[in-house]
C-alpha cells in the first residue's frame, strides 16, 4: 500500500527537478532564439500588401483603365510615366504557439547538438521573435494571451519557468480545445504519442479553422537507429527497461514503423490545410526557422517536407 504513494513522490520529485533545470536552462535558450531570429529576419516580412489601409506603401506606374483619382500627380511629375501612389493593408495575424516539453523532449544523443527540448524551446521562442518583428501578434497555446510586445522572447521564458509552465511541461500534445478562426498554430513536438491521438488533437485546434505548421524535431538516431549486438532501451517517462540482444535485426521493422507514424500525422495535417515538416537536432535551428518564418509570413501552404 505504501507503493503507489512513493512513487507518486518520485514521479513529483523528477518533475520538480525537470522544471528547475528548464529554469536554468531558459535564458540561455532566450538567447540562442534571439540570434537564431536575427541570422534569418532579412527574409521575413510582416503581411503587407496592397489594399485599403492608411499606410503608403509603393509607387506603381498607372494602368489603363483605372481612376485618374488614384494617380500620385506630384511623382508622376517627375519623369514621363503616371504614377499611382498605393496604400497598405497590413493584415495582422495571430500566431498559436505550443512547444512539446515532455520527458521524451529531454534527450540527446552523441549524433545530437542538443536535446529536442532545447530545440523545439528554440524554434518557438525564435519563431515568436520573428512574428512580432513582422507586426504579428503570439500566445503560448494555453499559457498567454496573444501579445506583439518586442521582449516577446523575455516574457514567453519567463511563463514557461513559472508556475503555470511547470504544470504543463509533461504534456505530450497541445491543450485540448479549438484555435480561433482565421487564426495560426505551431505545433513543436516528437510526435512520439499515438497517430491517431496526435491526429485528433490537431483536428480539435483546426476546427474553428485555424490553420498551422507542424515540426517533427527528432534526434538523429530516432531515424537511423545506429543500434547492435547488446542493447537496453529506457523509457524516459517511466521505469520500463527493453533489453535486446540483436539490436540490428529490429532496424528494418522499427524504420518501417517510423515512417508509417509520420505518414498519418502528415495526411492528418493535410486534410485540414496544415504543413508537417520534420528537423533533426543535428541539422542547424535556423534551416527549420527560416522554413516557418516564409510559410507564416507568406501565409503557408499545404505542401510536407522530410
Amino acid at each position: 500500500m505504501a507503493t503507489a504513494p512513493a512513487a507518486g513522490r518520485t514521479a513529483g520529485a523528477s518533475q520538480a527537478k525537470a522544471a528547475l533545470d528548464l529554469a536554468r536552462r531558459l535564458p540561455e535558450l532566450a538567447v540562442s532564439a534571439r540570434e537564431a531570429a536575427s541570422s534569418v529576419m532579412h527574409g521575413v516580412h510582416g503581411r503587407r500588401r496592397s489594399g485599403t489601409g492608411e499606410a503608403f506603401w509603393q509607387f506603381r506606374p498607372f494602368t489603363m483603365g483605372e481612376s485618374a483619382a488614384r494617380i500620385d500627380w506630384r511623382r508622376s511629375a517627375r519623369d514621363d510615366r503616371t504614377y499611382v501612389r498605393e496604400r497598405e493593408w497590413e493584415a495582422a495575424q495571430t500566431v498559436w504557439i505550443w512547444v512539446d516539453r515532455s520527458p521524451s523532449m529531454d534527450f540527446a544523443s552523441d549524433l545530437a547538438r542538443v536535446t529536442k527540448r532545447d530545440r523545439a524551446l528554440v524554434l518557438g521562442l525564435a519563431t515568436a521573435d520573428l512574428l512580432v518583428r513582422g507586426g504579428e501578434r503570439v500566445a503560448l497555446t494555453g499559457l498567454t494571451r496573444p501579445v506583439a510586445a518586442r521582449n516577446v522572447v523575455d516574457r514567453f521564458a519567463e511563463v514557461l519557468s513559472g508556475p503555470d509552465g511547470a504544470r504543463s511541461a509533461a504534456d505530450e500534445l497541445p491543450p485540448a480545445e479549438p484555435l480561433p478562426a482565421r487564426s495560426r498554430a505551431l505545433v513543436v513536438s516528437d510526435l512520439l504519442s499515438g497517430a491517431d491521438e496526435v491526429a485528433s488533437r490537431l483536428a480539435l485546434m483546426g476546427s474553428a479553422g485555424a490553420l498551422g505548421h507542424v515540426v517533427a524535431v527528432c534526434d538523429p538516431v530516432e531515424e537511423t537507429f545506429p543500434f547492435s549486438g547488446h542493447v537496453e532501451f529506457a523509457d524516459t517517462d517511466g521505469p520500463s527497461r527493453l533489453r535486446l540482444g540483436q539490436a540490428a535485426a529490429l532496424r528494418d521493422t522499427y524504420l518501417r514503423k517510423l515512417v508509417a507514424h509520420r505518414d498519418r500525422v502528415a495526411e492528418a495535417c493535410r486534410r485540414q490545410g496544415w504543413t508537417f515538416a520534420v528537423h533533426r537536432t543535428d541539422r542547424p535551428a535556423t534551416e527549420a526557422l527560416l522554413r516557418l518564418a516564409t510559410l507564416l509570413a507568406d501565409g503557408g501552404d499545404t505542401a510536407s517536407t522530410r
